[in-house]
């Protein structure tokens, strides 16, 4: 005779309170993600349902309260390594939330209609990455859909969207500084156009050369537009000026890239004859060699500190700007200046 198997049943909320030590109604508040939670009842909760593989019922959570429990990753033109590093913040953190990710590309024409979908979807919030987060286009979409978004590195102030961020400023100056501490006097720099984190950056690289009494040179700067190719063109203007660069410190990693392969074209080697900095932390600055000395910008973290933006209740505050920290990582791209 053959046998059928008999589905596995479903743990219930009961079940995950007395495993944890607590109320059904506790476990139901950290399911729905209301604040009324000790952080250690929290924890052991999350842990419960864990043992137990518990997932809550969607569908019920939905009907017995105003959210989806939906949220939505929009991303488009800022590279898929980007991309994926912040999908994977935002999924984990979504899942301890007990809430569900879907994800949009945006390509240039098709704002509206995506912003139609998210409402259609009924999502309680959108995570919007750069460069889409000073993409006025989209924004404007996604307002008059009265979707509530929250933005990854914005460009500029929002007056209604909670954002999260570093301080470009002083990533850039503590790079900068790194470099003169390795005896480095004549530094490049290539910006990043005249977007707002090109610019903090660049504001950084300055006060690090004033703080150390290095007089400022226009000739030591170029503009580069976060490109590997800008970054390679501008590296040759700045190795081809009257002063050459010991150290070029570079907006972002792409443009880092670009300089180390002009160096290598122009008969120069990293780091003996020219140390090169970038911006980012971007996978590929360890896959070059040699690896690249970068600013880490936490962009899982941001994009988990997103979604807790997302999850905070709506009640007429102000909108919630958060600063997360950076890490400056040496690599072998720069080194100790020897004496000429």
């Amino acid at each position: 005779m053959s046998q059928t198997s008999t589905p596995a049943r479903r743990p219930t909320i009961k079940e995950v309170a007395k495993l944890a030590g607590v109320s059904f109604k506790t476990v139901a508040r950290v399911v729905n993600n209301e604040p009324s939670v000790t952080a250690e009842r929290r924890e052991a909760v999350h842990k419960a349902m864990t043992m137990l593989n518990y997932a809550p019922n969607v569908s019920a959570r939905q009907l017995a309260s105003k959210r989806s429990y939906l949220l939505a990753l929009v991303f488009g033109g800022g590279g898929l390594d980007n991309f994926a590093r912040a999908q994977t913040g935002a999924i984990r953190r979504c899942r301890e939330a007990g809430y569900q990710l879907i994800v949009e590309e945006v390509v240039p024409g098709s704002e509206t209609e995506v912003a139609a979908r998210l409402q259609n979807a009924r999502v309680d919030g959108v995570i919007v990455l750069p460069p889409l987060s000073f993409h006025p286009p989209l924004l404007e979409a996604l307002r008059e859909r009265a979707l509530r978004y929250a933005l990854i590195s914005p460009d500029g102030g929002d007056p209604i969207a909670s954002s999260v961020g570093l301080d470009d400023k002083l990533a850039a100056k503590q790079m900068t500084s790194r470099l003169i501490a390795l005896g480095h006097r004549d530094i490049g720099f290539i910006s990043g156009g005249d977007r707002r984190a090109s610019t903090y950056r660049r504001i950084g690289y300055r006060a690090a050369l004033e703080t150390a009494g290095i007089p400022l040179r226009p000739d030591l700067e170029a503009e580069g537009d976060f490109s590997f190719k800008s970054g390679e063109v501008a590296a040759r203007q700045l190795l081809g000026g009257p002063v050459r660069p010991s150290a070029i410190f570079a907006a972002n990693d792409g443009m880092a890239l670009g300089v180390m392969v002009a160096a290598a074209r122009l008969g120069l080697r990293v780091p003996e004859d020219l140390s090169v900095a970038g911006f980012d932390d971007m996978p590929y600055a360890k896959l070059v060699w040699p690896e690249l000395t970068t600013i880490r910008r936490p962009l899982r973290e941001m994009a988990s500190t997103a979604v807790d933006l997302l999850l905070e209740p709506e009640d007429g505050r102000a909108p919630h700007h958060v600063v997360l920290d950076f890490e400056l990582i040496e690599r072998g791209s720069t080194m100790q200046r020897t004496a000429p």
